[in-house]
């Protein structure tokens, strides 16, 4: 993938994230920064990197990892509470600026990439983009809008997060204070919660 250093610089701003949430399944509590390898819309399309993603609002971050494109098409969009039991959630905030570059707005376009890379259900455009911002040029992440909520959302390359980032305990979401407003701000109800 071609990308102009000119642009990118451009586009590259120093971002200090404050409180920013991160939703993971249960098992990975203890670990709240801990990161794997996957198929998501800015990972390593050969492994090479990690990242950790982070929502602005919890209404995001639960579309992003739990709801995401289930209830395309249904009136009823309700989740058992056994599912929200399996998940909880960590506020993650930066120990200073950290360099991203910025896809919120008009950012792909000035980098001449598809769209698709940032918002669309496909994310082979955003693995190969994101690999090319990692391996050519010293950034930290990269920060985008939700397809889902258009909410901000920030993904931090592995070798940012430990020296950079710090998080809170997990706690259940279940258990979260700001659980129902969220939900009720994506048009989702949990069936069982008390």
């Amino acid at each position: 993938m071609k990308l102009d250093p000119k642009v990118v610089a451009d586009l590259a701003l120093p971002f200090w994230p404050k409180a920013y949430l991160r939703v993971m399944p249960k098992a990975h509590a203890a670990t709240p920064l801990g990161m794997g390898f996957g198929q998501t819309r800015f990972a390593a399309p050969d492994n090479s990197f990690q990242l950790v993603y982070l929502a602005r609002n919890l209404a995001t971050a639960i579309a992003e990892t739990i709801v995401r494109d289930r209830f395309e098409g249904r009136a009823k969009r309700v989740l058992d509470i056994t599912e929200v039991e399996d998940w909880v959630v960590s506020e993650v905030s930066a120990r200073e600026p950290i360099t991203v570059i910025d896809l919120r707005t008009t950012g792909l376009f000035k980098l001449g990439v598809t769209t698709n890379a940032a918002r669309a259900k496909q994310q082979a455009a955003g693995r190969r983009l994101s690999k090319a911002l990692h391996d050519r040029f010293v950034v930290d992440g990269v920060l985008y809008s939700s397809r889902l909520t258009s909410a901000e959302c920030l993904a931090v390359y592995d070798r940012a997060v430990n020296s950079k980032l710090q998080s809170t305990a997990a706690v259940s979401l279940a258990q979260h204070a700001g659980l129902i407003a969220a939900l009720t701000a994506i048009n989702v109800s949990v069936r069982g919660l008390a």
